[in-house]
């Protein structure tokens, strides 16, 4: 079958549609969505969350983000509801409905329902004028000026901006919340996003290897130590066993091409002055962070003012976190 437009063209040309359907939606953000956000904050219920067809499978992503940002959250079909499911719905909860069109078979049995039970409703819809619009207690306007779909039929542009409305909600609420990066990892344990938001630095830096010398220590020493730690370097601390450098492979490296004399060279002489540090206990996630502000690739792990250890990038890498 013969393309009537470019590939490129039409792909673009749906990007197109759905972004400025997205920007749009900053002129429906009025005081009906602000409180709604403040009445579900004020409530002791959850958010059930219902469509059909195209609708529903945007209401489980909507209820998937709401449950991992701090807002219980769960999803009813709206066919099923009539058929048992209403049983999950209590007292407290606010139910937040969507559709387009706002007037769909099941939609329009379901809400008088719903009234009956006494649930807030919420209408999620591109139709302000909707049987489901005049019957919520509050509505989220994603009203849109065309689909995507060069028909005008295929729901394309509408569930785009039902699922950005959604991801305003939620963010709204995770605000004010106070929800925090700790919050987080607690809802995402798994997976690398899980160990950024979890890991530290303590978790990562291998244990039972410190390798240190005193800033008088000649080359074999320093040699021996880097060697027999593998970890590509030494701290080099004074009498106190406050830290005053580091030594790399690279900065041996560096002083064999100067030509300085190995047999008396010292520690103090080659090392790197005030090496950057991070606390054992940051997130490792900040520790690649710091690295790759600098431009390196291992950095000195202090448990207060002692040295812990130090943690590479390659010791990230095997976490999974780069």
């Amino acid at each position: 079958m013969k393309l009537t437009k470019n590939i490129k063209t039409s792909a673009i040309e749906v990007l197109q549609k759905e972004a400025n359907a997205v920007q749009n939606l900053i002129n429906f953000i009025d005081d009906d969505f602000v409180a709604c956000v403040e009445a579900i904050l004020a409530s002791s219920g959850r958010v059930v969350i219902t469509g059909i067809g195209k609708s529903a499978i945007v209401a489980n992503k909507i209820v998937a983000t709401l449950n991992s940002t701090g807002t219980p959250a769960l999803f009813m079909h709206a066919a099923d509801a009539i058929h048992g499911d209403l049983g999950m719905i209590q007292k407290n909860d606010f139910v937040i409905c969507i559709s387009k069109s706002g007037n769909t078979p099941e939609i329009k049995v379901l809400v008088p329902l719903l009234k009956r039970l006494g649930s807030k409703l919420i209408a999620l819809v591109s139709n302000v004028n909707s049987y489901l619009a005049e019957n919520a207690d509050f509505v989220l306007n994603a009203t849109i000026d065309q689909e995507a779909c060069p028909n005008n039929l295929a729901p394309t542009t509408s569930t785009t901006v039902h699922m950005a409305m959604g991801d305003a909600l939620a963010v709204c609420l995770l605000e004010a919340r106070g929800f925090s990066p700790e919050d987080f990892a607690v809802y995402h344990p798994g997976g690398a996003l899980g160990k950024q938001l979890y890991l530290t630095v303590f978790d990562v830096i291998p244990k039972n290897l410190i390798p240190i010398v005193k800033k008088d220590a000649l080359l074999t020493e320093i040699i021996v130590e880097i060697s027999s730690k593998r970890l590509g370097a030494t701290a080099v601390v004074d009498e106190n066993h406050k830290l005053l450098g580091i030594i790399t492979d690279g900065d041996l490296r560096r002083m064999l091409i100067s030509g300085a004399d190995i047999q008396q060279v010292k520690a103090i002489e080659i090392m790197t002055k005030n090496p950057k540090t991070i606390s054992q206990d940051e997130f490792a996630i900040r520790a690649l962070n710091r690295m790759k502000e600098f431009n390196i690739t291992q950095l000195v792990a202090m448990d207060g003012d002692k040295i812990a250890g130090f943690i590479h990038i390659h010791d990230l890498m095997k976490e999974g976190i780069v």
